[in-house]
């Protein structure tokens, strides 16, 4: 209950906005003073609440740290502290606006070109979609059209080997699901390829590259992507928890290592932070020419109106009218965010060891950024105001079900999407509300159009945009995924609303035809009854009661296999025997079901049964074609074994 109260009491601060509270205060003086007892105030009350062991803030200012503070413990059990100079972290996609740097570097030296066809750096083939190529600024934009891909992301230190990168590169290629430079879709494997490239144009492994030509310059003496950890390492690295009151876990072996593998101190990262607001300097050192840093910082890929953009590797988070340009991270269990005010010269860092209770961090991290920017960036966020009968004809034309552009496409994963499909809600008094934006109650927040096609969350700074072809809305994102984030509409063959009420009741029916077999067998021979029926009728009926144990056997097993990998994904790559003995039986028991059910129809409608058995019959058939469609849909039935 105490921590439901933070983040409520947390929540509201975030709901009032320019237009509906008291004028913002002043900003308060951002000195390490001020910092101290904001942040002492704060993250203390906050990590216990939330169960979360340890964590690090780092700001800095004007080319200098502001505060280096470390909160809580890397270890729970000894009750060592965290020292922002010492206590190393993971801090997951993080690394990739590192990646992203070191690519500039190759830019600038003229070795690498920002609108080449990748495969002119590589030593296998990304084939093209539609005709098209992808290139590096596809890469550093999330557009080059990528799935999703779960298999090789995480496995555990000293169970799971290191593959690799290129290893790796070649063994896992994604399916291309987007044409290049269309559609954002947020993807790991395409970050690892380009820290590939930096090896291959470069000469050098890339972890030997960022040693030379990132760390050592920036004085990152506590910085590396090596995977295992360095022995000299490891005595400073934080556990990990899910919480401060469970064991520690693993430390995690990121597959793709370049788009998340890299380890370092608060004030490491200070050097970084500091490096990037003074466009590509530390100290005496220039790891990127201004103008190449500006080009970074500066060039943004617009695909919808007003929301964040994608950088050349950072993406957009302004707030309060500021330019802010941010990378987030995750691991299973360490978690980052990275700040930079780029016009105010200041920089936020925040990373923490533990995902705590009911996920307390996600929250705590989003209100600890807001916060501050409230605190010391005070300013007028989004406003504005849209005809109302027009904003109701527009929630309209939004409303309706959708699918996210970071998805599995072609790989049994997909069947996630039939579960927990996006939806845009229209709430009949001009706004709209989307299924996955909730308050901490769970009730989903509301939207107000302040332009055609373009809203503000209610009492919030967050908007959406809509893309609007031929008279209809088509595609929307919002808030911190739209840089990398598209939501477009889903197709009718693939649609929830139809297609789960169909499955659910397919299985229903098949299940109920599964455990009323023993039932009547028993009955048959506890009353000495002869069997109802003979012949072709009874072979049918058998085969269709045995299919119909064997669909809901095999649907459940993909249940389960999905729930294990995504809930636990260092278990992922372990599961690769059972994802091929589905993959096998789902082809024999869902074709061959559906075969079995439309015979047996045949047989029952033919006979002179009942009119009750011979609906029966027909449910039956309309079970298994159900049960296939989705199989086929949600590539349950494929050629294709990665995940």
């Amino acid at each position: 209950m105490p921590l439901l109260r933070v983040i409520l009491a947390c929540a509201a601060l975030l709901t009032l906005s320019p237009s509906n509270a008291a004028p913002r205060a002043p900003a308060h003086p951002l000195t390490q003073m001020d910092l101290h007892a904001w942040l002492d105030g704060f993250m203390p009350e906050a990590l216990q609440q939330g169960d979360i062991a340890g964590a690090v803030v780092v700001v800095v200012k004007d080319g200098e740290p502001v505060v280096q503070i470390g909160y809580g413990y890397s270890d729970v059990d000894s009750r060592t502290p965290v020292d922002p100079q010492r206590t190393i972290f993971r801090v997951g996609s993080v690394s990739k606006v590192f990646t992203w740097t070191a690519v500039m570097q190759l830019v600038e030296q003229g070795k690498l070109d920002l609108d080449s066809d990748v495969n002119r750096y590589l030593d296998f083939p990304i084939p093209a979609r539609d005709g098209k190529p992808i290139t590096l600024r596809n890469i550093m934009t999330h557009t080059a059209g990528f799935e999703e891909r779960l298999i090789g992301l995480i496995g555990v230190a000293g169970e799971d080997s290191v593959t690799p990168l290129g290893e790796f590169l070649k063994r896992y290629i994604p399916a291309r699901i987007f044409a290049p430079g269309e559609t954002p879709a947020y993807s790991n494997y395409a970050t690892a390829l380009a820290g590939y490239i930096v090896a291959r144009v470069s000469g050098q492994s890339f972890d030997d590259y960022m040693d030379k030509h990132v760390f050592d310059p920036l004085q990152m003496r506590n910085s590396t992507f090596r995977q295992p950890l360095p022995e000299r390492f490891k005595a400073d690295l934080s556990k990990a928890y899910a919480a401060a009151s469970l064991p520690s876990k693993p430390i995690e072996i990121v597959g793709p290592a370049p788009a998340g593998s890299l380890t370092l101190t608060g004030a490491d990262m200070a050097h970084f932070m500091i490096a990037h607001l003074q466009k590509g300097r530390y100290g005496s050192e220039q790891i990127l020419k201004p103008e190449t840093a500006e080009k970074m910082h500066d060039t943004a890929l617009t695909i919808l109106p007003r929301v964040n953009r994608m950088l050349l590797g950072f993406y957009e988070d302004n707030y309060n009218g500021h330019r802010v340009i941010a990378h987030g991270g995750d691991t299973q269990w360490f978690h980052s965010d990275l700040h930079l005010f780029i016009d105010d010269g200041v920089g936020l860092f925040i990373a923490f060891n533990s995902t705590g209770k009911d996920g307390a961090v996600q929250p705590l991290r989003s209100i600890l950024f807001h916060e501050f920017a409230d605190r010391y960036f005070p300013g007028v966020g989004p406003d504005g105001d849209h005809d109302a009968p027009e904003a109701a004809e527009h929630a309209r034309m939004i409303a309706g079900r959708y699918s996210v552009s970071r998805r599995f496409d072609t790989s049994f994963l997909s069947l996630l999407y039939l579960f927990a499909e996006p939806k845009v809600l229209d709430n009949g008094d001009g706004t709209i509300s989307l299924s996955m934006v909730t308050s901490p109650s769970g009730i989903p927040r509301k939207w107000r159009e302040i332009a055609p096609f373009v809203w503000r969350e209610a009492g919030g700074n967050d908007l959406l945009s809509a893309q609007i072809e031929g008279g209809r809305v088509t595609r929307f994102s919002f808030g911190d995924v739209s840089a990398v984030e598209m939501y477009d509409r889903t197709g009718w063959w693939k649609c929830s609303s139809g297609l789960l009420p169909l499955l659910a009741a397919g299985l229903l029916a098949l299940f109920l035809t599964s455990i009323a077999w023993p039932i009547s067998a028993f009955t048959r021979h506890h009353y000495h009854l002869s069997p109802a029926l003979s012949g072709s009728q009874a072979v049918a009926r058998r085969m269709v009661r045995i299919a119909s144990v064997a669909a809901v056997l095999v649907f459940l097993a993909w249940l389960a296999l999905i729930f294990t990998m995504t809930s636990v994904l260092d278990l992922s790559s372990k599961l690769s025997r059972w994802v091929g003995l589905l993959h096998i039986l789902s082809p024999l028991v869902f074709g061959g079901g559906a075969a079995l059910g439309l015979w047996d129809a045949t047989v029952m409608l033919r006979s002179h049964r009942r009119w009750w058995a011979k609906l029966w019959a027909v449910v039956l058939a309309t079970s298994f074609l159900a049960v296939l469609w989705v199989a086929f849909a949600f590539h349950l039935i494929s050629l294709r074994a990665g995940y």
